[in-house]
């Protein structure tokens, strides 16, 4: 890859040659079409041209992946080719603008007539572009110093005001779960500020409980308070969070969109934890939108600290494999020596029994593992919640089987027993 150029892998299906559509979706982000116009010299052409840099064609399908109207007014008949297509994209057509760069790679190209099916899957860029961009401010190492935890998993839970919890009560659930020994603690992403508990009266119910933790144990419990809103506003309750001591904020990214997240960023020393809700929006039909490789890579440009991958596992409908690619990704330096590692944050239905797969798949301590149910429902209540999940994971670095780890380990076997056996 040139240090001038950025690069977008896609899968595309299409009834027609698949060449001659990849020229067309460089020209349609580039110059604007696949022929010449009036006016543009080879100069300028070699310039500003995307352009095809690999045609990889695939097995066929029987039939097309979405309708097309286009096609269907020619009379295109299939059979529906697909292959992989990597096109590059001159830096000096975008500059150091996020919104734009996500519009030369991911814009017009799923509306393109000549196709039944579009995924970007994958974005690659230099590293003197990426120096153009925000960068985290914390990310694997700046949480670990925050939270005071210098090895192992961090081990999280989410809390749900959303069901009507005051902002008072909010704080003494904090409380508990700062007791029961948990590093990391986030709001649910459909609480934000809520006329029951505004951000303004459970910021500082919870932020007191946390100081009190910290008095008395030395230990400094991280939350993530989910502040999602219009860009101004997030500002504020940032502010906020700063003032009253905190660590951490939330946003629900695709919501706020890249302009707020990277306003957001650029105004306040707060780790942005990015939770990614929606995103099955834009990614599960698998011909279809933006894989998390190419999503990960985009956000990480607005300068965010942690992502959430979903869980291993897990309730919702994604592939193990997609989320420990997702994982190793975030894990993974944009560039060659470059140093914007984020956190993964494995999160959905995990509890004790998913942490042998989480480790194995990651080979690293250096994640969120959050758990709502697998802690707070523990039939020993969460102190042993939480032990249960560090009992697991200590005995899945060394190898140890679940059930042997829990013959002397009370609450891993309780665990094991009250959620359904173990999963080695």
């Amino acid at each position: 890859m040139r240090a001038d150029r950025f690069e977008a892998d896609y899968l595309i299906e299409t009834p027609l040659d698949p060449a001659k559509v990849a020229e067309v979706m460089a020209g349609e982000q580039s110059c604007g079409t696949f022929t010449r116009v009036h006016g543009e010299t080879d100069d300028l052409r070699a310039r500003a041209r995307a352009v095809v840099e690999r045609v990889e064609e695939m097995e066929e399908a029987l039939t097309p992946s979405l309708p097309n109207s286009w096609l269907e007014r020619q009379n295109r008949p299939g059979p529906w080719r697909r292959a992989r297509v990597t096109i590059s994209f001159p830096t000096a057509n975008v500059g150091g603008n996020l919104p734009t760069l996500a519009a030369t790679v991911a814009g017009n190209l799923y509306d393109l007539g000549e196709v039944t099916g579009l995924r970007l899957e994958s974005v690659r860029i230099p590293a003197a572009y990426r120096a153009q961009f925000d960068t985290p401010r914390h990310g694997v190492d700046g949480t670990r110093r925050l939270t005071g935890v210098a090895e192992g998993a961090l081990v999280g839970s989410i809390i749900k005001p959303n069901l009507g919890l005051s902002a008072e009560e909010t704080g003494e659930l904090v409380g508990r779960l700062c007791a029961a020994g948990l590093d990391f603690i986030k709001d649910d992403e459909i609480c934000a500020n809520p006329a029951h508990a505004p951000l303004a009266e459970r910021v500082p119910a919870v932020m007191e409980r946390v100081r009190r933790h910290e008095d008395r144990t030395g230990k400094s419990v991280m939350v993530a308070f989910n502040i999602t809103d219009e860009t101004d506003a997030m500002r504020r309750h940032a502010d906020l969070v700063w003032r009253e001591g905190g660590s951490c904020v939330m946003v629900s990214l695709n919501w706020c969109g890249f302009s707020a997240v990277q306003t957001l960023r650029r105004s306040t020393g707060l780790v942005l934890h990015g939770h990614r809700n929606g995103f099955g929006a834009l990614s599960r039909h698998p011909m279809l939108g933006i894989g998390f490789d190419a999503y990960q890579v985009l956000w990480r440009l607005a300068g965010v600290d942690h992502m959430h991958v979903h869980g291993l596992q897990g309730k919702f409908a994604q592939p193990d494999a997609e989320v420990i690619e997702g994982a190793r990704a975030c894990l993974a330096p944009l560039t060659d020596g470059g140093d914007d590692r984020v956190m993964p944050a494995f999160s959905s239905g995990q509890w004790a029994g998913t942490v042998p797969a989480t480790w194995q798949a990651a080979g690293t301590d250096d994640l969120l593992f959050m758990s709502g149910g697998g802690i707070m429902a523990h039939p020993d209540g969460p102190a042993a919640g939480v032990a249960s999940i560090r009992q697991a994971w200590a005995a899945a670095r060394a190898g140890v089987p679940l059930d042997e780890a829990a013959r002397g380990q009370p609450e891993l076997k309780r665990a094991l027993d009250f959620f359904g056996g173990a999963k080695t």
